[in-house]
């Protein structure tokens, strides 16, 4: 049984394809019934995952072709989830390396192969989207190559096996001159060059948890790979946690994998990959054994948090009109519950009950947990991100970001320009057709707010990533928002009136007839001051008429900011009020007089 499984993860870049690729192969290996509907991108199981089309859990499948049983995991492509990735690779035996025939490898590409290839795996390289208009497969392989040189491959991961692919369409082929219209040339590869599970099926039982998930029925459910020996439902088995502490348990319901749904098996073997219940308190990175001969497996070494956040409970005139879980109380309970499973997340307490510190791997990982929580009917206040310093030898050092942008030539010099007080330091410049491909080394704290920046500057052209490079020395003061903010002295409702006279004092985040309260932010100021002002105003009425006064009133647009611009515009004196339905921007003190006496201190 075990030489015929092969367990593999897909890693690559957000967008290049990965979880349309598992979709051909799903249906190509008769997964599905002739007449079952088929959602697109069906592993992208989580609204918010569909939403934005890119991927936030790893999530298992297996498929069973030709005799063999091929488990494949699909990984998130971004650097700020890499607390999953780091995990699942523990899983496989080797990765299929996703990358776009036009784009070639990005940041977060170069992030989880490097952990790959430090673990020994070797990988598959797929060039995907060769179907694509300007696609460039050739020079895509080579600059893979370059990228396996500099990240310090073996001479055996250098001798990657290649593969082209138009996931889209649902073909494959090994080389660019064959004609293939199926993905049986990509499921012949992975039979040939990753080789079966290692481990001893007569060795005692071994199996290390990399991922927890609950279910209302059987309660808290662990995922993870048998490394030796086997299991079978209903046998006692020991817990080694963290601590070296051991507990003992029974399986009560063993789970194996069957396309996407989970089935229930009798036993399952070395290799395998498998859900077990019957643990209450078990943990990622843990370990399920013989109970008879007990003996932990390493634990997966998690990269730390590198920015923090204020959660605080929404303490606004419009407190608990909108969402059902406002307390303290609440919101501590779903962040433990978030940390049961979100292992790169960290929570503390500070001096304030109403307040609690969160830590995470990114902006991006960040928001999506406040996203998930609004959604669910939490209701809070959040601040601005803080980068988290470490101290080496008495110095201070910040967490340092790789920064890509492509962006069409004519706005490299701003772009350029606009780095320099940011402290980025530009470590490379290729043309790419008509773009221009600009490489970065900049401190993390000079990326907030950098992306809406970016994309005014180049009219909406350019293309950002990122991903964590490496803790450096403390780079200096970077400044910080230039405009000042307007801000609401009363409670009411916005005329459009009063908004037409305020349109030139900035740009408007909110239309006519919203609430608002004294001490909302309701734009951006056109200078570096903060402003007060009364958008509630009324016209006066009379019985006279004049052309003049009476000129039909002309709005623009307001710039309505998503969670992320949100975040990334507030400065250190505001917050961002979010609810189930709405995103508010706030002073922190909402009282003019004491806000006035902040400042001075």
């Amino acid at each position: 049984m075990q030489e015929k499984i092969r367990n593999i993860a897909i890693i690559a870049h957000v967008d290049h394809g990965k979880t349309t690729l598992v979709d051909a192969m799903l249906k190509q290996s008769g997964v599905f019934r002739e007449n079952e509907a088929i959602t697109e991108r069906v592993m992208d199981s989580n609204d918010l995952e569909k939403e934005r089309g890119i991927t936030i859990l790893a999530k298992n499948l297996s498929i069973h072709h030709g005799g063999f049983k091929i488990n494949i995991v699909d990984t998130p492509g971004h650097a700020d989830f890499g607390g999953e990735v780091e995990r699942v690779l523990k899983m496989v035996d080797s990765v299929l390396l996703l990358v776009d025939a036009l784009d070639g490898p990005m940041p977060q590409t170069r992030f989880v192969l490097k952990k790959s290839l430090d673990l020994g795996l070797r990988p598959i390289v797929v060039i995907n989207k060769i179907d694509r208009p300007g696609a460039r497969p050739s020079e895509v392989v080579d600059m893979v190559f370059d990228l396996f040189c500099e990240l310090q491959a073996s001479d055996a991961q250098l001798d990657f096996a290649i593969c082209y692919t138009s996931a889209k369409i649902g073909y494959a082929m090994r080389e660019l001159d064959e004609a293939s219209d199926n993905m049986e040339p990509l499921f012949q590869l992975i039979k040939d060059n990753v080789h079966p599970p290692e481990g001893d099926v007569a060795a005692p039982f071994q199996l290390l948890v990399t991922n927890i998930d609950y279910n209302d029925y059987i309660g808290r459910i662990a995922t993870g790979k048998i490394f030796n020996g086997k299991v079978t439902a209903g046998e006692t088995v020991a817990l080694i946690r963290r601590d070296g502490s051991i507990s003992k348990g029974r399986v009560t319901k063993l789970l194996g994998y069957d396309g996407l749904k989970q089935v229930e098996i009798p036993e399952a073997f070395t290799g395998d990959i498998v859900t077990i219940a019957g643990f209450t308190d078990v943990g990622i990175g843990e370990t399920l054994a013989a109970a008879d001969n007990p003996i932990a497996l390493p634990y997966v070494a998690i990269d730390e948090p590198t920015l923090s956040m204020n959660f605080i409970v929404n303490s606004s005139p419009f407190a608990g009109r909108e969402g059902k879980m406002v307390t303290s109380r609440n919101i501590r309970e779903r962040l433990d519950r978030e940390l049961r499973t979100n292992v790169s997340l960290r929570v503390e307490d500070t001096g304030n009950p109403d307040t609690f510190q969160v830590s995470g791997r990114g902006e991006l990982h960040l928001s999506i947990l406040i996203e998930n929580m609004r959604r669910e009917g939490f209701e809070m206040a959040v601040s601005k991100p803080e980068v988290i310093m470490r101290e080496v030898d008495g110095k201070k050092y910040e967490p340092m970001e790789y920064l890509v942008v492509d962006v069409p030539s004519e706005y490299q010099g701003v772009i350029i320009e606009r780095m320099g007080p940011r402290k980025g330091e530009m470590v490379s410049m290729t043309p790419m057709g008509e773009t221009i491909r600009l490489e970065f080394i900049v401190p993390a704290r000079g990326l907030i707010g950098i992306r809406g920046e970016f994309l005014t500057e180049s009219r909406g052209t350019a293309v950002i990533t990122h991903t964590f490079h490496e803790y450096a020395p403390f780079k200096g003061d970077i400044p910080g928002r230039k405009n000042g903010v307007l801000v609401a002295m009363e409670q009411g409702e916005t005329t459009a009136y009063s908004l037409d006279a305020l349109q030139p004092r900035g740009v408007l985040f909110l239309g006519p007839g919203v609430e608002v309260y004294g001490g909302m932010i309701i734009g951006q100021h056109a200078k570096d001051n903060d402003l007060e002002v009364n958008p509630c105003k009324g016209k006066k009425l009379t019985n006279v008429r004049a052309s003049g006064s009476d000129d039909a009133i002309k709005l623009t647009p307001p710039r309505l900011l998503t969670l992320e611009q949100a975040l990334e515009f507030i400065d250190d004196d505001e917050l961002v009020e979010v609810t189930p339905q709405s995103i508010r921007l706030r002073k922190k003190e909402l009282d003019p007089i004491l806000r006035k006496r902040a400042s001075r201190a």
